[in-house]
């Protein structure tokens, strides 16, 4: 695998992903834009899909706030590479996109808050391996996350003996809290078992897919469908202004877990659900989401 062609994508997967949004959220947008019954919240879905037409339009950033930058890279059954090699790769890249286009560099040291203006830093960009049995392929996706959706971030210990109703008071409980500041309509990821810190991650994962997309496991899915009713009675609205466009859907990842507990965490994305995809083979690089 070429490392140079992996830098070059790293670099161009942060720059689409500030500046073009999925279909799925476009169509999103305006889905609930129709379906929504207050009319200040149908003005500013509308805004919504205006900035991001404007964004397009101009080849400019759909936020201001360029994120944490997140490579979620998955390596193909018979792909052979260094993995070192690799993430340094990966951060030349994201720190390329940020110093030669230019983009604002959103991360810092969380004591110094020195900023070096590369988008990088200690463990900075989250760079996650996974693996699946595609042969020869290797994908790499960018998610940058904002500020603004990741500050609304819960953990709860719970215990079985409080049933899934805990888990739906504590996902309500949470939207309730973020309130408007999670810049609304959201994508609700759940995370469900585990570590706690695995638990989290599965929040954060759940968060960031596509629109459309169900949990493999029959139970979650069921509770996917209640919870994503549950939380657009909620009136939170779009922008926290009011309305039933509260949250895209909600989403659940799961894990199995210990028989004495039962970890819930909650991860939000906001309405500029931003992220972007390149394929990697030996005939070349395919872009997408």
């Amino acid at each position: 695998m070429d490392m140079q062609q992996v830098e070059e994508v790293a670099k161009q997967l942060y720059i689409r992903a500030l500046k073009q949004l999925p279909p799925d959220i476009k169509e999103g947008i305006a889905r609930l834009e129709q379906n929504e019954s207050d009319a200040t919240a149908r003005q500013v879905l509308g805004t919504m899909r205006t900035n991001i037409m404007v964004a397009e339009d101009n080849d400019n950033l759909l936020c201001q706030d360029t994120g944490l930058p997140i490579y979620n890279v998955t390596i193909g059954r018979g792909v052979s590479l260094d993995g070192v090699a690799l993430k340094e790769a990966i951060r030349r890249g994201c720190e390329r996109a940020t110093r030669e286009h230019p983009l604002r560099s959103s991360v810092v040291h969380p004591l110094t808050r020195r900023n070096e203006h590369t988008s990088c830093g200690p463990l900075m960009p989250a760079i996650h391996i996974d693996f699946d049995a595609t042969a020869d392929t290797l994908a790499i996706e960018m998610i940058p996350k904002g500020s603004g959706s990741e500050h609304k971030s819960f953990l709860k210990m719970a215990i079985p003996a409080e049933g899934i109703d805990a888990i739906r008071r504590f996902v309500v409980d949470c939207v309730v809290e973020a309130g408007g500041k999670t810049c609304p309509p959201t994508i609700v990821g759940v995370g469900i078992g585990g570590t706690s810190d695995l638990c989290v991650w599965l929040a954060k994962r759940a968060a960031t897919r596509p629109l459309g997309t169900h949990s493999d496991d029959p139970a979650a899915a069921e509770l996917e469908a209640q919870l994503s009713a549950a939380v657009n009675q909620l009136g939170v609205g779009p922008q926290g202004l009011g309305g039933d466009a509260t949250a895209f859907a909600v989403h659940i990842e799961l894990a199995a877990t210990h028989i004495t507990m039962n970890p819930v965490a909650v991860n939000m994305q906001c309405h500029s659900a931003r992220r972007a995809r390149a394929t990697l083979t030996a005939s070349g690089v395919e872009y997408g989401y």
